[in-house]
């Protein structure tokens, strides 16, 4: 829409073309019926402004949520929480890369690799969560659960909608290959998920295995090679040594305990 006669564009020092710009992203289609009336009035510009910004700071809190929601990250240690000095082996450097999400920008892929507990799960819920602040689209999602799901499908037409929901996410994190062994049918379907989101969409995925040892986990599965090669084409590789800090902070958890109970029995001992 054209200016009124006499009515400057940018009055008050207010921009009514960027401000007609995020009603129209807003789609608020009574609105900008109206601008001419309220391109015309400075008062109402600036009210106008105001009810743009309450608006989208509700549907970024809105979709933010339904977003997390979908994503089914569930609780984590936030990564300022994160031992550093816990794990004899962790790059540092290039988790914090990670954490921009730059990997995301050419459909580059995330492994990270160690033992038990020592936060590769937690490091990729982090990674997960901050995909969706920067309002990007997210799934986790274990192996057993993903290829269960996949493999309980007896139908062509039902897998392809199922496979297409897992394709979809800007970001797909699968949690815990290698802790279970699956058949060949297992394989062909993770491979044909890879192959899906291969160069269009990152995907991260934790494993207690090195790359060597994944035909334990889908023994005899003829696809194992071709998976590896199209997972690892586009990808940044993080591995992580150390002993479980789960079993840490259970020991440390005991020891406390301990130490209360000895308290209360010196306490009680000198009554």
């Amino acid at each position: 829409m054209s200016t009124p006669p006499g009515i400057s564009p940018q009055a008050g020092g207010i921009d009514a073309a960027q401000l007609q710009g995020r009603a129209r992203a807003l789609h608020l289609m009574g609105l900008l019926a109206h601008w001419p009336s309220v391109q015309a009035d400075p008062a109402r510009l600036g009210w106008t402004g105001e009810l743009l910004g309450w608006e989208e700071s509700e549907r970024s809190r809105r979709s933010l949520e339904r977003r997390l929601r979908s994503a089914h990250i569930g609780r984590f240690k936030p990564l300022a929480d994160f031992d550093w000095d816990w794990p004899t082996q962790c790059d540092r450097a290039a988790v914090q890369d990670l954490m921009s999400l730059s990997f995301m920008l050419d459909a580059t892929n995330v492994v990270l690799v160690g033992p038990n507990g020592v936060g590769k799960s937690m490091l990729a819920c982090n990674l997960g969560h901050e995909a969706l602040i920067q309002g990007r689209t997210v799934l986790f999602t274990s192996a057993g659960q993903l290829l269960g799901d996949l493999a309980a499908l007896d139908s062509d037409s039902a897998l392809r909608r199922r496979l297409r929901h897992y394709a979809r996410p800007d970001l797909l994190l699968i949690d815990e290959v290698g802790y279970l062994s699956y058949s060949n049918r297992h394989a062909d379907l993770l491979f044909e998920l890879i192959s899906r989101r291969y160069q269009n969409k990152s995907t991260v995925v934790t494993t207690n295995k090195p790359f060597g040892q994944w035909h334990e986990v889908f023994p005899n599965a003829s696809c194992v090679v071709s998976l590896i090669d199209r997972l690892v084409h586009r990808c940044e590789v993080v591995a992580i040594e150390g002993e479980s800090y789960r079993l840490k902070e259970a020991k440390e958890r005991t020891a406390q305990k301990a130490a209360a109970r000895a308290s209360v029995g010196r306490k009680a001992s000198k009554k």
